[in-house]
């Protein structure tokens, strides 16, 4: 079932519209709701690891800012089950994607690599409880070890989070789709359908 799932959402995040809406109605960041939406892009998100394993990202993005091509890479991972080393798993997903971009010399005109969100959206039945931040997964090291510990976060919208109430008031489609998949009737399924469709 989750591999349905994971399918379904990757559909629906392949349309910007729907990735507009997660970080406009999501994502509480002035500079994020400032970019043009109308300039996003989707990026092959197809990676090959140096052992020649295909690792496929779910789905990657990118948007222009400022008018020019200096990329903020949106990268979405869907996840209907909570995952211990998601934060482990965001790390190598970033790796891979810098090395793709410096494969194909797409990286900024300085030679520096584009920023990076990553995001894990997630829509299990029990509450996400994994760390969000890579560095969480190591234990404390006394003296200098502790500083070269990794770190990178990842930003996690746990949909289930949010009340009936709360994705109504956003009005928007990601908030429809979060609500329809918590629909508890038939007749909630029909009018959120509605919704959908207005």
């Amino acid at each position: 079932m989750s591999k349905i799932h994971d399918s379904s959402y990757k559909f629906l995040f392949s349309n910007p519209e729907l990735v507009r809406d997660l970080i406009m109605g999501f994502i509480p960041d002035d500079w994020l709701h400032s970019l043009d939406y109308s300039t996003l892009e989707k990026v092959p998100g197809s990676y090959i690891t140096e052992d020649f394993k295909q690792r496929e990202d779910d789905i990657v993005w990118r948007v222009k800012v400022g008018g020019a091509w200096v990329y903020l890479y949106l990268l979405l991972e869907f996840q209907s089950s909570v995952d211990k080393y998601m934060a482990l798993r965001m790390m190598v997903y970033i790796g891979l994607l810098y090395q793709d971009l410096i494969k194909r010399k797409e990286v900024l005109a300085d030679g520096r690599l584009p920023p990076i969100l990553p995001i894990v959206l997630y829509n299990g039945k029990q509450r996400w409880t994994s760390v969000t931040d890579v560095a969480e997964l190591i234990p404390v090291v006394p003296g200098l070890v502790e500083q070269f510990k990794p770190r990178l976060k990842y930003l996690l919208i746990d949909e289930n989070a949010y009340s009936d109430t709360e994705l109504a008031s956003l009005n928007n489609l990601v908030a429809a789709v979060f609500r329809l998949e918590q629909a508890d009737s038939p007749a909630t399924i029909e009018s959120l359908i509605s919704l959908l469709i207005d």
